[in-house]
């Protein structure tokens, strides 16, 4: 991805998971995909501090009535992933969605940074 627009930083000391995350840049913005399964809209957390975008979300396993856990393979119940952000992307506007365990990004260039092209005038 050209200009380190999605670079990550240092994460906090509460233990949690960093979720997989892609990211997919065009000429319009970039899309990051991150892989959030058992969090809900409600729990899904998004920051932006200056140029930071933090992705928080906590987990709780809901297991049927008269069962225990056993077994599990994650144990920290809590997502957190940060990046930094390019300042050529337009914070301002970031669209996101969450849908069957993944959540969706959209976050556009700003108008500057988005290719234009110059018409040309018959002379």
């Amino acid at each position: 991805m050209s200009d380190k627009q999605l670079a990550s930083v240092a994460s906090s000391d509460t233990p949690s998971i960093q979720p997989r995350i892609d990211v997919f840049e065009d000429a319009t913005g970039i899309t990051v995909l991150a892989d959030v399964p058992g969090a809900s809209t409600e729990s899904l957390e998004l920051k932006v501090e200056s140029n930071n975008l933090t992705l928080e979300a906590s987990v709780s396993t809901v297991l049927p009535k008269d069962l225990e856990s056993t077994y599990a393979e994650v144990r920290v119940p809590r997502y957190r992933h940060a990046f930094e952000l390019s300042r050529e992307l337009d914070t301002e506007h970031i669209d996101a969605v969450l849908k069957d365990g993944v959540l969706k990004l959209r976050i556009p260039k700003l108008a500057y940074a988005q290719p234009k092209r110059i018409p040309i005038q018959h002379g």
